[in-house]
C-alpha cells in the first residue's frame, strides 16, 4: 500500500527505461518479461530470469537489533562471512540482460564490505541502467567517506530508522541516537547533487509504532524525501508466533499510521508509504517467488 504517488520510483523507472540493454540482449530482455508475467499469471511454480535480485554482501553487522533475525535462533547459528567479490561479479553476468535492479544488502552493514565501491562499478559497467539499493544504519565508522565515494554509483540509499530518541536506541541496540542523526543529516548534503536518493525504512514493532509520525517529522527536518513503513517479519524470528500479525490490525496501530500520514500531508516534503497490512493475506498475492531472488554471502 502506497499513499499517493511516489516520485522515487517512477524517476527510478524513467532511468531504468533510458538505459534497457540493446540489440540483441534487448529482445533476450524482452522475451524473458513476456515469459515471467506469463508464467506469474497461470501462478505456475516455475519462474523466469530474475529481475530483480538481492545479494548479501555480508551478514556481519556492528549493531543488534531487535527486530533483526540475527538476534534470534535462526541468527546465532548460520555462519557469517563476506561475499567472494569475484563469485558476485559471476552472479551479476549471470543475472545480466534480464536484471532490472539489484540490491546490495541483507542481514548486515552493507558498509562493513569494503569491496562495495568495486561491486557498485561492475554493476555499472554492465548497464548504466541496473537500479542498485543498499541499507545501512548509519553508524559504522567511515560511514561518510564511503558514502561520498559511491553516492554517484547508486540509485537508492536506504537508512533504518527505527524509532526516534531512546525508543530508537532500545530497538537499534549498541546505537546512539544524535550519532546517527549527525551522520544523516552530512549523508543527506553529501547525496543532494548525486545519483542517491535518500530514504528510510521504519520496522513496525510494538515497541516502537507510536513514533511513526515523529519519524516523518525528522525526515522532513533532515531532508529525506521518503518514509517507507515494514511490518515485523517474524519468518526467521522464533521468539515470535505468527498471532504476531494480529497486532497490526489493532485500533492502536491503525490509528498510529493515520498519525502518521497526517504527519507527511502536514510537512509536505516526505512520501510516505507502507507495505498492506489490511489486506487479506495469501501466497498468490506476492509476486516475489516470480521475480525476486536473494542470494546469501557465501552464494
Amino acid at each position: 500500500m502506497a499513499f499517493g504517488w511516489n516520485k522515487r520510483r517512477v524517476k527510478k523507472a524513467i532511468r531504468r527505461l533510458q538505459s534497457l540493454p540493446g540489440g540483441w540482449n534487448l529482445i533476450r530482455y524482452s522475451t524473458n518479461k513476456l515469459h515471467g508475467w506469463y508464467l506469474q499469471m497461470i501462478r505456475s511454480p516455475r519462474v523466469a530470469h530474475p529481475s530483480s535480485i538481492m545479494l548479501e554482501v555480508t551478514n556481519h553487522c556492528n549493531l543488534k537489533c531487535i527486530t533483526c533475525p540475527r538476534e534470534y535462533q535462526y541468527g546465532e547459528e548460520m555462519a557469517k562471512g563476506f561475499m567472494d567479490i569475484n563469485m558476485l561479479k559471476k552472479v551479476v553476468d549471470e543475472a545480466y540482460p534480464y536484471v532490472d535492479s539489484i540490491g546490495l544488502t541483507g542481514l548486515g552493514e552493507t558498509l562493513m564490505y569494503k569491496q562495495l565501491p568495486e561491486a557498485l562499478a561492475y554493476i555499472r559497467s554492465k548497464n548504466k541502467g541496473i537500479i542498485t539499493t543498499i541499507s545501512i544504519n548509519a553508524h559504522l565508522p567511515g560511514t561518510i567517506e564511503m558514502v561520498e565515494k559511491i553516492a554517484d554509483q547508486l540509485d537508492t540509499l536506504q537508512i533504518s530508522m527505527d524509532g526516534v530518541g531512546t525508543v530508537y536506541e532500545d530497538v537499534r541496540l549498541r546505537s546512539d541516537f544524535q550519532i546517527f542523526y549527525n551522520n544523516v543529516k552530512e549523508i543527506v548534503r553529501i547525496c543532494r547533487d548525486k545519483r542517491a536518493d535518500v530514504m528510510f525504512n521504519f520496522v513496525a514493532i510494538k515497541e516502537n509504532y507510536h513514533t511513526m509520525a515523529e519519524v516523518v517529522q525528522i525526515a522532513s527536518e533532515l531532508g529525506v524525501s521518503d518514509v517507507n513503513i515494514t511490518p515485523f517479519n517474524v519468518a526467521a524470528v522464533t521468539a515470535h508466533s505468527i498471532d504476531y500479525y494480529d497486532f497490526f490490525h489493532t485500533d492502536a496501530f491503525i490509528q498510529e499510521v493515520k498519525r502518521a500520514k497526517e504527519a507527511a500531508d502536514a510537512v509536505g516534503n516526505v512520501k510516505l508509504t507502507m507495505w498492506d497490512t489490511q489486506s487479506k493475506n495469501e501466497f498468490k498475492k506476492c509476486h516475489l517467488p516470480w521475480s525476486h531472488f536473494y542470494i546469501s554471502w557465501d552464494g
